[in-house]
């Protein structure tokens, strides 16, 4: 007789980058965005929602180059051939928004949105595949101002969410300044752009003499691991170098930008980039000034020649979230936790639809780091929400059935989380287990014995787990049946009075 086979069943499994959410989690979650809602609401930004499923061809970073598109993004083809993906975050999306919807559309246009995020990208620790993004962007605002308001608004945010100054830094760049002197220097290559680019934003992470041989021949680390350097030679990295000596002279005293010298006079570049340089300095003076005048110094929105954020499509300022206080990493290391959120102005990216130039800002909260900042900092409440109060069954005849279901109604009506057990109710410890798993502060029992004498059993499971430390003998516990009390019902429908009154007593002690 042949061998019966065995079902072929799918293995339960998570692809990598993904991960499942618990409720815990899901709420504090909720409770964070909210605050930050709170603010973004509060400066006059509306909410409005992308899908999640974007035309390949409009998403701008990822351009479909093969036969199929799936460079950082996930993409699949409709009925039609066309190719789609899953958005890789959520300002690709406002601009072909903005762009579809241009002559209906109240410039500027204020608005914030959250959602889900995904990257085709190889996943490690803390880097995942799907996350969440928090944006706010005006579209249609062109002056410096609305720049600095992003700023502001960000360290509102950051106070909101209980994170006090001096524990946080919003800094800011010109992307200006540094295409300026890259152009001035000679580095005209993109490739060899990004690679000088790179190493600058390495300035805090390596140090000025990290970033010197970054911008050179190349960096070794301590384990004998090679970063190939920008290859620039003495001369312009020294030009570099004196651009962000200005950072670090500003990271260490109350200086302004106003009293720094010309691009020419610091040895930065002269000829035609200068003009071009000096304005975005300007640019970046006025922002300081304007966040400077609405109580918000320059220690707090701080100018940094190291900020370098967004290469596919920034087109002046920049800025970005940073935390500073310190936290432990995985290999016991004291270091600053760093950036969770950033933008800036991207004013061709709604024109690569509408030919014609749409001035834009925006920033973005990681939301996933942001709650680990939060956590870490003990500002975000992830405890476990207490569970619903549970009904025991201990009788399934028709009648007490609906008796049951009526208590759990009554509490409901009254805004207490209630269920009523929809288990085996066989077991009756397995009902009380089931409740303390669920971390239900009470369970209500009545058997046929407490219907005849009008009364029901209230077990008060946090007090209870309380005095049960405290017994040592089954019988003992038994007998006492620690954190259980009775209470009588009263008549007709309002019978649940006194329930009802005990039950919250219960639930404002717990």
């Amino acid at each position: 007789m042949a061998k019966k086979q065995k079902p072929n069943r799918p293995k339960a499994r998570l692809p990598r980058g993904f991960g499942d959410r618990q409720s815990a989690e899901i709420r504090a979650t909720n409770q964070m965005v909210e605050k930050i809602r709170e603010v973004y609401e509060r400066y006059g930004f509306d909410p409005i929602e992308t899908p999640f499923l974007e035309f390949t061809d409009a998403m701008g970073k990822f351009l479909p180059d093969t036969d199929r598109p799936n460079a950082g993004v996930f993409s699949l083809q409709d009925e039609d051939d066309q190719w789609m993906s899953l958005r890789y975050d959520l300002t690709a999306p406002l601009a072909r928004h903005v762009a579809q919807n241009f002559n209906q559309i109240q410039m500027p246009y204020r608005t914030y949105r959250q959602g889900w995020v995904f990257r085709n990208e190889k996943p490690g620790p803390g880097r995942f595949r799907q996350f969440m993004q928090f944006d706010a962007d005006s579209v249609g605002a062109p002056g410096v101002q609305a720049d600095a308001e992003m700023c502001m608004m960000m360290a509102d945010t950051m106070e909101a969410l209980g994170i006090k100054r001096g524990d946080y830094v919003i800094r800011v760049n010109n992307r200006k300044v540094l295409d300026g002197v890259l152009e001035a220097i000679g580095v005209t290559d993109e490739a060899q752009k990004l690679t000088v680019l790179r190493a600058i934003d390495k300035l805090d992470k390596f140090g000025v003499e990290g970033v010197k041989l970054l911008l050179g021949a190349g960096r070794e680390d301590e384990s004998g691991d090679r970063t190939e350097g920008a290859g620039l030679d003495e001369g312009q990295v020294l030009k570099i170098l004196a651009l962000l000596a200005m950072t670090i002279s500003f990271k260490s005293g109350p200086g302004t930008i106003q009293t720094w010298k010309t691009p020419k006079e610091l040895g930065w570049i002269e000829g035609d980039e200068e003009e071009s340089v000096s304005n975005a300095l300007y640019q970046l003076a006025t922002l300081q000034s304007y966040c400077k005048d609405n109580g918000y110094p320059s220690d707090c929105i701080k100018i940094d020649f190291s900020c370098v954020r967004g290469l596919e499509y920034y087109t002046g300022m920049v800025y970005e979230a940073e935390l500073t206080f310190d936290v432990t990493n995985e290999k016991g290391q004291k270091v600053q936790f760093g950036s969770v959120g950033g933008g800036g102005r991207y004013d061709g990216l709604v024109s690569r639809f509408t030919g014609q130039p749409v001035p834009a800002t925006g920033f973005s909260i990681g939301v996933s780091r942001l709650m680990t900042a939060l956590t870490n900092l003990g500002k975000l409440d992830d405890a476990e929400m207490p569970g619903p109060v549970v009904v025991c069954v201990m009788d399934k005849d028709v009648e007490s059935l609906a008796e049951y279901q009526k208590m759990v109604q009554e509490l409901r009506d009254v805004g207490i989380r209630a269920e009523m057990y929809q288990g085996n109710p066989k077991n009756f410890g397995k009902q009380l287990q089931y409740a303390d798993k669920r971390n239900s502060p009470a369970a209500i029992i009545q058997g046929s014995d407490e219907r005849a004498r009008k009364v029901v059993q209230i077990k008060d499971l946090v007090a209870g787990k309380k005095a049960a430390a405290a017994i040592k003998d089954n019988e003992t516990w038994k007998a006492e049946r620690p954190g259980q009390f009775e209470v009588a019902l009263g008549e007709g429908k309002s019978r649940f009075v006194k329930l009802i009154e005990e039950i919250k007593k219960l639930i404002k002690v717990n």
